[in-house]
């Protein structure tokens, strides 16, 4: 009967147990009860563990490598394990080890049961997995290793280790299909990472553990290798490199995330320093960083203030359309902006804007060329660009709009005028009032646009210019070189088996900059932007917002009031009736303006008071609150702000930081109002 038992643990069938798997009523007479409850443990035992090598059998004709990686790793664990335990208790029983056979003739299927009670939770655990796994009719990798990993975290010290073993040997799996992409390019055509044309992460190719940095990195690197055996350039990844970019691989597996994201950055870093060195040319970078601040920081100023004019022609067209089409504004629509705004302007024949570039510069799917490896090198700056971008479209964007509405109350000052003479027309008791809200609007609209002038005026000349000029002579700037960097600026880059020149027009003797140094100077120039720009302090990020909310209030106010701050002579309520003094329209209107006035002031002193106190009290150092701005928080993005700066720039940086805050600071006082009002503690008057 024992070697029944231990047959039926092997995974045979016996007349012991009936089909439903029950013990056979024949032998129950037999049996004492607790013999009899041992008998029917053993045989779910066997029960799971005949499922279990079913299971599979059936899966492990999947296509999927990853399943067939997991089922033949289940059948070694059972193997070593489980079955020699089956074998080993049989060999225990006939050499009589007094552990299993009691007085030398009698074996207890307690005993039995005893050996065999530490499988219990594990071949449970495993059949509640492997019916998972049948579910499914297509597992991909990254949802597979995340619930083997899900159910390694359980606190049966077994059941953890043999589920860590599954999810280990998928990810090795894993692996081997993340280090041809990475080292050779190489796609697979069953179960692949990425798309083979555009290569966009395939949903379910990425277990969670993965970061979105390591991912984008990933789609990066592959990307740059198999582009360049693609064109088959002469130059190519040398094998040496390839040989340690596999090594590296072998060390690591996602489930720690830390050291896997350690050599993904390593790997990005040393494919970006080859593609420095053997792909780009002085020229490409030049023409980068130039485009860069071109359409980012919107140094071209006729082609930034089309593109707003077109995307709000585009947003009110959307808003105000009729027709049964969609309301949203789909990504050719912006395309379609950007060519219509580079119209009629320098832009109109820029590569990067008529392919467009510009759109998706930070994709991980538009076309490999030196302006997107640029901007892909500083992925991880793109929120520092978005933030920088969305400030200064905004300012000048209010800033226009501000000139905008000036314009509009000028023509109809002077249109009232032909028909008012000098006054303002209406009652004598209307006529004061009327020339007080008339005075009153165009103050507001004056102090707001002498502000925005002076603040885009120091953005755009002190900041964004002074800083763009610094970096390019820096980049320009003979450098100590490391061995590795380019020692030529008048050589040749080899493409598609010919060679291009790189500058013929710089000097062949200067020391080119690597790509570390690269790297870090175009760190402390965002930095510097980012600072200069005032992005980064919390309190004054937090008090521009409402300035500029002010001022689109205002202006969006005397639209509504079709262009004029005053009402015209013969509109309903302009003018005085029965006891009033005052007509209503114009009351209104001057409650309005006035309250407009208040809160501008109210923030403009605020403002100046913030910029002087923090010159005077607090360092300059970005590391501190960058990632605390209103404008940043907007963006959703404070953790890669606040990751990107970088430490311990010196006394030098923080002294020309304060010089631009200084300027700006002149800027403002330049007649001395706000000192004086200071000082005095006067009020500000509204009418």
């Amino acid at each position: 009967m024992i070697a029944e038992v231990l047959l039926v643990l092997a995974g045979h069938s016996s007349s012991l147990f009936t089909s439903d798997h029950n013990l056979h009523p024949s032998f129950r007479p037999l049996l004492h009860p607790g013999e009899e409850k041992c008998l029917q443990v053993l045989c779910q035992i066997a029960l799971s563990y005949r499922k279990i090598k079913q299971a599979c059998e059936s899966v492990s004709r999947s296509r999927s490598r990853y399943v067939c990686a997991l089922c033949a790793t289940l059948n070694q664990i059972l193997k070593d394990d489980y079955e020699s335990l089956v074998v080993d208790t049989e060999a225990k029983i006939l050499r009589r080890d007094p552990d299993l056979v009691g007085q030398g003739f009698f074996v207890p299927l307690a005993a039995v049961r005893a050996t065999f009670a530490e499988w219990d939770a594990p071949l449970a655990s495993l059949e509640s997995l492997m019916t998972q796994v049948e579910s499914e009719d297509q597992w991909k990798p990254g949802p597979l290793i995340d619930m083997l990993l899900s159910r390694s975290k359980t606190g049966v010290h077994r059941i953890a280790d043999i589920m860590s073993s599954l999810a280990v040997a998928v990810q090795r799996t894993w692996r081997g299909q993340l280090a041809a992409f990475l080292v050779h390019g190489s796609l697979s055509p069953i179960d692949p990472l990425t798309s083979s044309d555009s290569y966009i992460l395939v949903e379910g190719a990425m277990p969670s553990c993965v970061s979105q940095q390591a991912r984008e990195s990933i789609v990066y690197v592959g990307r740059a290798i198999a582009t360049v055996k693609k064109k088959k350039w002469e130059s190519q990844i040398p094998r040496e490199q390839a040989l340690q970019h596999a090594n590296l691989l072998d060390t690591v597996l996602p489930e720690d995330q830390y050291k896997f994201d350690l050599v993904i950055s390593q790997i990005r870093t040393n494919v970006s320093e080859w593609l420095w060195l053997n792909v780009l040319t002085r020229k490409d970078v030049e023409e980068s960083v130039v485009s860069l601040a071109n359409y980012f920081l919107l140094r071209n100023g006729e082609f930034s203030l089309a593109l707003i004019r077109d995307l709000e022609h585009l947003k009110i067209s959307r808003l105000t359309t009729r027709s049964g089409g969609t309301s949203l504004i789909r990504e050719q629509d912006l395309n379609l902006a950007l060519l219509r705004a580079s119209l009629g302007t320098t832009a109109q024949h820029d590569p990067i804007v008529v392919a467009p570039q510009i759109s998706d510069a930070f994709r991980t799917d538009s076309a490999f060329t030196p302006f997107s490896w640029l901007t892909k090198h500083f992925h991880r700056r793109r929120p520092i660009y978005s933030a920088l971008f969305n400030y200064l479209s905004s300012l000048r964007k209010t800033h226009t709009r501000i000139h905008t509405c000036w314009t509009s109350l000028s023509n109809a000052q002077r249109a009232r005028r032909r028909w008012t003479g000098l006054g303002e027309g209406g009652t004598t008791e209307d006529l004061e009032v009327r020339k007080q809200l008339l005075r009153c609007g165009w103050g507001v609209v004056r102090d707001m646009g002498w502000f925005l002038d002076n603040l885009l005026g120091y953005v755009m000349v002190d900041v964004v210019d002074v800083e763009f000029r610094q970096f390019r002579e820096l980049l320009n700037k003979p450098q100590h070189a490391r061995s590795e960097s380019i020692g030529r600026t008048g050589g040749t880059t080899a493409h598609n088996g010919g060679s291009t020149s790189a500058d013929a027009g710089t000097n062949t003797d200067r020391t080119l900059i690597d790509f570390t140094t690269l790297r870090n100077l175009h760190t402390t120039y965002l930095e510097r932007l980012v600072t200069g720009c005032l992005l980064w302090h919390p309190t004054l990020a937090a008090i521009l917002r409402p300035i500029f909310e002010v001022c689109e209030r205002f202006v969006a106010q005397i639209e509504r009031w079709g262009g004029d701050v005053l009402p015209a002579l013969l509109f309903e309520g302009s003018l005085a009736a029965g006891d009033n003094k005052v007509g209503a329209m114009v009351q209104e209107r001057l409650q309005v303006v006035s309250e407009i006035n208040r809160s501008l002031h109210t923030l403009l002193d605020a403002f100046y008071e913030q910029l002087s106190l923090f010159t005077s009290q607090q360092p300059f150092t970005a590391t501190a609150d960058a990632s605390k701005s209103i404008l940043m928080t907007s963006t959703g993005n404070q953790t890669a702000l606040q990751r990107t700066f970088v430490k311990g720039k010196g006394t030098e940086w923080g002294g020309d930081v304060r010089r631009h805050v200084e300027r700006l600071l002149l800027r403002l006082d330049l007649n001395g109002s706000f000192s004086m009002r200071r000082l005095s503690g006067g009020e500000v008057d509204v009418g």
